[in-house]
């Protein structure tokens, strides 16, 4: 053994060629942690002290290769001052530059996922034979950062600057076929072949027959484009990833620039380019922002694994109410792999359920995302009912019929007797209390809420709520079977409107008030989308449903009266009783025209001003920052009240909700984050400022012990 860590060894191969093999102790995955990086730079001395070694592959002992840097040690690491962030950037960069420096030939086997500084260090081999099975990639703008391992320094070097700029701004993991096409590695072989063909590559440049210096050189020069193609290639790609990107999302534009900085300048000095526009991106708030959702949700896949053991295999689905909700229900179920039973009382809700799963299904093919075999597997795995003949095969039920509870209690308590015992029953209700519809079972311990967010297929979030008298197998089986179906579930308490919706209706009263003041709804629409939200509040009620959005406001203010319930009328019941119920009838706040590809678009109709005049209580001159506060204030201390009641566990889970469940900007990092990112006690001084608004706008007691004690959410 020439060399032999906790997360790298080198051991002799055959013929002078070793083998320098990751393996973090302890781990699943591999790593760049600080303990890795001390490893690599011991085993590059090693191997450089050793004049017997001719060449070098490096694999990994694990089922992936390389996931990436340790994120967790990022938000220590970011809150250095800047000189010693670079400094310490620079010195993890000569590592992977003194590897590539080796006075031998080197190749990389990369057998599974090799991200972010994993490709970097397959970037500083000289050769990269890739597992047909694998992916690699550069994801750090996800995180709001970009490559600090060379990769912008690398990269378009290896496979061109126009390649590089659309791997490094989109963050996509990209496959073998892929990679192979643009020159990111230099073969592709199937998994079992790869250290077969990473030694026969290797010896190959050992006897001369390929030369790897010559192989290497591109990497440690300028980029070979003169003045004229620089210009076209960096400008052109400036200005169509700033319009894709976003003004919120600096890194992609900061990524273009470093590497436009440095193409003029050799190997070692583009590298302390790219460290410098690392550090001023790992500063900013998105990044922190951004990097803090990343842990979250690795929180809340670690908080889900422990219901594994309890959960129940669902071999065999069901879901009560067909329509455009049942659809897209028994369509998730089925496109990942679990048969679904889909239940109607009426044909056409039926027909309406299977065309809006067949629909579904036919985009992901027209995309090149499914085959039109597995296309008809999914369909088949859908079986439309009228009747409940076949339940009592069904592991779990989800009922998604009409948001009433006397129609929901009827339905479960109906469907209860015929399946089998140990069948867990959940409701996909959007407000309606689970202890209340447990109450017409009589085994309210096999029922949750599974409450699935609108449009289906597109939203990440699945909240799954624990009624009174909910058991844990129940929740166990329902969380399990949401994962299955490729969603995040939320585990939360019991109350109205749980904890999303109980969040937005808050955010909807800002709204409201906003209105009353004479402010046009759509200034606010314009002012909340420029803090980040994908639609305005106004777009956001009429995608809805104006009707629903009435129905829940009800709900909410039956559930708090101290701080939902209003007196005389407001947007919305104006809107409802004007029968402008939003895009389901064409008019709400706006009104609706279909386009070419046949979807609703939004236009200005001047009879929802005629319609709102009546609410308007008087004219009052308002700042922007004056229509974020009164509707980020409400929202944020709503979610502060979901915490400090139980309604969920951790603040990780509140943020993560909102994110998944209705959009929050992810830049902001969630409501609790963004407490944060003022101040709890700045947020406490400013929501005062608007207390006369009322008690959604009174911050609890415990907000104001936070305050005074200088805690935050996330320590």
């Amino acid at each position: 053994m020439i060399y032999e860590g906790k997360a790298i060894t080198v051991k002799a191969l055959e013929g002078g060629i070793v083998e320098l093999n990751f393996d973090l102790k302890g781990e699943s995955v591999n790593k760049f942690n600080r303990l890795t990086l001390n490893e690599l730079r011991e085993s590059v001395d090693a191997i450089k002290a050793d004049g017997s070694i001719k060449g070098v592959v490096v694999a990994s002992g694990k089922d992936v290769f390389i996931v990436g840097a340790d994120i967790t040690e990022f938000v220590d690491n970011f809150k250095l001052p800047d000189e010693e962030l670079v400094a310490g950037n620079l010195e993890a960069n000569k590592i992977f530059s003194d590897f590539e420096d080796l006075g031998v030939p080197t190749v990389v086997a990369i057998n599974g996922i090799a991200l972010g500084g994993g490709f970097e260090m397959c970037l500083a081999c000289d050769y990269r034979v890739m597992a047909d099975s694998a992916k690699v990639g550069l994801p750090e703008v996800k995180l709001g950062i970009y490559p600090g391992f060379g990769g912008t320094v690398r990269l378009p070097r290896v496979i061109g600057t126009d390649n590089a700029i659309e791997w490094i701004a989109s963050g996509k993991e990209n496959k073998a076929e892929d990679a192979l096409k643009v020159g990111a590695v230099d073969a592709v072989v199937a998994a079992d072949k790869l250290q077969a063909a990473a030694v026969d590559l290797i010896k190959r440049a050992i006897s001369g027959e390929l030369d790897y210096k010559a192989k290497r050189q591109p990497k440690l020069e300028k980029i070979k484009l003169n003045a004229i193609e620089q210009m076209m290639a960096f400008e052109t790609a400036k200005g169509f990833v700033a319009g894709q990107a976003g003004p919120n999302y600096p890194a992609p534009v900061e990524a273009i620039k470093t590497i436009q900085k440095a193409a003029n300048f050799t190997r070692d000095k583009a590298l302390e380019v790219e460290a410098a526009g690392f550090v001023k991106l790992a500063k900013t708030s998105v990044a922190e922002s951004l990097i803090g959702l990343f842990l979250n949700d690795q929180e809340l896949k670690k908080k889900s694994k422990k219901y594994d053991e309890l959960a129940k295999d669902v071999k065999m689905a069901a879901v009560l109410g067909a329509g455009i909700m049942g659809g897209g229900i028994a369509y998730q179920s089925a496109v990942k792999g679990t048969p679904i039973l889909m239940k109607d009382i009426r044909e056409e809700a039926i027909q309406l359920g299977l065309g809006e799963a067949s629909k579904l299904l036919g985009k992901r093919v027209e995309k090149g995302r499914l085959s039109p075999e597995k296309m008809a597997q999914a369909l088949n795995a859908i079986r439309p009912t009228l009747s409940y003949g076949d339940f009592g095969t069904v592991d779990i039920v989800v009922e998604a019929v009409v948001e009433n509870p006397k129609v929901k209690q009827a339905v479960l308590s109906e469907v209860e007797g015929l399946v089998k015992e140990d069948a867990i029953l959940t409701s996909n209700t959007s407000t309606i209390s689970i202890s209340l519809l447990a109450q017409a079972l009589k085994r309210p311990e096999n029922f949750c809420g599974m409450h699935f967010f609108n449009p289906v297929h597109m939203m990440p979030l699945v909240e799954v709520i624990r009624g009174e008298k909910t058991g844990e197998t129940a929740i166990a089986t329902t969380v399990a079977y949401a994962k299955k179906m490729g969603k995040t579930p939320v585990v939360v308490n019991d109350c109205p409107g749980f904890l999303v919706n109980r969040v937005l209706f808050p955010y909807f009263g800002g709204f409201a008030k906003l209105l009353e003041l004479g402010i046009d709804f759509v200034r606010i629409d314009k002012v909340m989308e420029k803090f980040g939200w994908p639609m305005g509040p106004a777009y956001l009620s009429d995608v809805v449903g104006i009707d629903t959005g009435h129905h829940g406001r009800d709900v909410m203010a039956e559930g708090f009266p101290d701080r939902m319930a209003v007196e005389g009328k407001t947007a919305v019941d104006v809107m409802y009783e004007a029968n402008r119920l939003g895009q389901k009838n064409g008019k709400g706040f706006y009104a609706y025209e279909t386009d070419k590809r046949g979807k609703p678009k939004k236009v200005s109709d001047p009879q929802a001003y005629e319609v709102l005049k009546p609410i308007v209580r008087e004219q009052r001159e308002l700042t922007d920052e004056d229509i974020v506060n009164f509707m980020m204030i409400p929202l944020c201390l709503e979610t502060v009240r979901c915490l400090e009641d139980g309604i969920v566990e951790t603040a990780a889970e509140a943020d993560m909700g909102l994110i998944y469940g209705i959009g929050f900007p992810p830049f902001r990092g969630g409501a609790l984050r963004y407490v944060d990112s003022i101040g709890v006690a700045e947020f406490v001084a400013l929501a005062d400022k608007y207390a006369d608004l009322g008690p959604l706008y009174h911050p609890t007691a415990k907000l104001r012990e936070m305050a005074a004690k200088g805690q935050s959410f996330f320590g």
